[in-house]
């Protein structure tokens, strides 16, 4: 092989053939990121965002499929929540006296207490020689039991004896407003007890018409509904309202505390057109737009103002800014509003 061949034949080599480079002093980079490819997710600059799918199934993304419909149309009403009279009670001193512990000590907030228990008693008289003579006066009736009518000992007996406040239901005490050796005054509350699975909510109506067109109402606690039942409508007004009484049972109501504002949305018995969402699905532009992300392909997704009532705690009624058959992000939307 001449040397002509040769020279060709290591020209092919070297340019064929990957060898270690090593950087100069100064120059080594260490341990670099990765350059940023274009498949990562990103804002577009029509507003869009794209979304590849490996990241969507990080993200937790899911999408349904919008369809309208002829929908309940609700409205909101600020509500409170209130004892249920039949499954709660007060307990309130009949004498002034000064306050002792039941057997159990006395009872704490939260503590669960049965119907007919002892929670605390209350001596009568306290204080000053009243009580000392109306003592000593018993013990000289007792002396004299012969001769005496019994009707007068057992007033004596009376005077002196302790109140015993008790439970009447059984529940969780909601408040308690003494202490031991606390001098309190007749008919003034102790004790609140209630059934945190049973309470009532009082809503205010302001336009008359409502309480004779709710077909059904709802309350949103944390992430659960609860279905509420128009237990009785007020004769009278309060606030320029008609206060309106609903009652709503279940385990999600014990989260719940007696004094609470709550938004009651009640459905009507009118009708609107519309596309029923979760709430989960509605976000906020930069131009404080309700919006919703809906997804236009496979990796891609474009916010869409739109306008709404509610419908219930958990859903609401779209009536314009998308079409029916169109997918829309309800899980993770909040994630897919982040990305810039």
């Amino acid at each position: 092989m001449n040397i002509r061949k040769q020279l060709i034949l290591l020209t092919i080599f070297l340019s064929t053939t990957t060898l270690p480079v090593a950087a100069g002093p100064g120059h080594d980079h260490g341990d670099a990121a990765p350059v940023a490819t274009g498949n990562s997710p990103k804002r577009q600059a029509d507003g869009s965002v794209f979304l590849p799918k490996p990241a969507q199934r990080q993200l937790g993304v899911r999408t349904v499929m919008l369809k309208d419909g002829e929908l309940p149309k609700a409205l909101e009403l600020s509500g409170r929540v209130v004892m249920d009279p039949n499954a709660g009670g007060k307990v309130q001193a009949i004498v002034a006296g000064r306050v002792t512990p039941g057997p159990r000590g006395l009872p704490l907030p939260g503590q669960k207490v049965s119907k007919g228990e002892v929670l605390a008693y209350v001596t009568p008289e306290v204080g000053g020689r009243t009580r000392s003579l109306a003592e000593s006066r018993l013990q000289r009736l007792r002396e004299l039991s012969d001769t005496v009518p019994r009707k007068m000992i057992e007033e004596a007996e009376a005077a002196v004896a302790n109140e015993q406040l008790r439970a009447p239901v059984s529940g969780v005490i909601a408040s308690a407003s003494v202490v031991s050796g606390q001098v309190v005054d007749a008919r003034e509350t102790l004790f609140e007890i209630v059934n945190p699975e049973r309470m009532v909510i009082e809503a205010l109506a302001f336009d008359m018409a409502v309480a004779s067109n709710i077909a059904s109402a709802t309350l949103a606690v944390g992430d659960k509904r609860v279905m509420l039942k128009l237990v009785g409508v007020a004769r009278s007004l309060r606030e320029q309202a008609l206060p309106l009484t609903f009652r709503g049972e279940g385990v999600a109501m014990a989260q719940l505390a007696l004094g609470q504002p709550v938004k009651i949305v009640v459905q009507t018995r009118d009708k609107v057109r519309g596309i029923a969402v979760p709430t989960a699905a509605l976000m906020k532009n930069p131009a404080n737009q309700t919006i919703v992300w809906v997804k236009t392909g496979p990796e891609r997704f474009e916010p869409r103002p739109v306008t709404l009532e509610p419908l219930d705690g958990s859903t609401v009624a779209l009536l314009s800014g998308v079409d029916s058959g169109q997918r829309v992000a309800v899980e993770a939307a909040n994630l897919i509003n982040q990305i810039r």
